[in-house]
């Protein structure tokens, strides 16, 4: 079973954020051969947190060496190969996926330019994140267009439209 906890703050309003993190995950997992996560008898927990461009700017700096703000930034705490085993094993019945973190900013700014709803884009952002968190990666053409397969897959099954096809407008 998923859990998600979310925290957030200023300057990101009071909205349903937990429900679209929880469904943007869910779907993710789903597309993957990770799905019977969804299943397991493991709460399996994914902790995002909604934050500032500052916040994230100084985690990106501290872990990534790159000083600016990114969208979302992923904390995996499993190792891809060991998720099954560790999901099955669990001795408290708890398994933390890792920590899926996303700046304010360059969130609604990204949405806006890509004229896309907030909702909508950040439900993108953590099924990206949580596909990350699953070992997925974007470091090569042929890693980026596998995770971008498998992105699409899951935003359709939620009814978001495909955020990288090529806008006509």
């Amino acid at each position: 079973m998923i859990e998600i906890a979310l925290s957030h703050e200023a300057p990101w309003p009071d909205a349903g954020w937990e429900a679209l993190a929880a469904a943007g995950a869910r779907a993710a997992i789903a597309a993957t051969p990770y799905g019977t996560l969804l299943t397991s008898p493991a709460a399996v927990e994914i902790s995002v947190r909604l934050t500032s461009d500052d916040e994230v700017h100084a985690l990106n700096r501290q872990y990534r060496g790159k000083d600016k703000p990114t969208n979302v930034l992923s904390f995996p705490m499993v190792q891809p190969d060991l998720i099954d085993t560790v999901s099955q094993n669990s001795d408290d019945g708890e398994v933390l996926l890792g920590d899926i973190v996303l700046a304010h900013g360059v969130c609604t700014a990204e949405a806006a330019e890509r004229g896309l709803s907030p909702e909508d884009h950040l439900t993108h952002l953590i099924v990206h994140g949580t596909l990350h968190l699953l070992g997925y990666d974007h470091l090569t053409d042929d890693e980026g267009d596998a995770m971008e397969t498998i992105e699409r897959d899951a935003l359709a099954t939620l009814g978001i439209a495909d955020p990288y096809a090529i806008r006509e407008d």
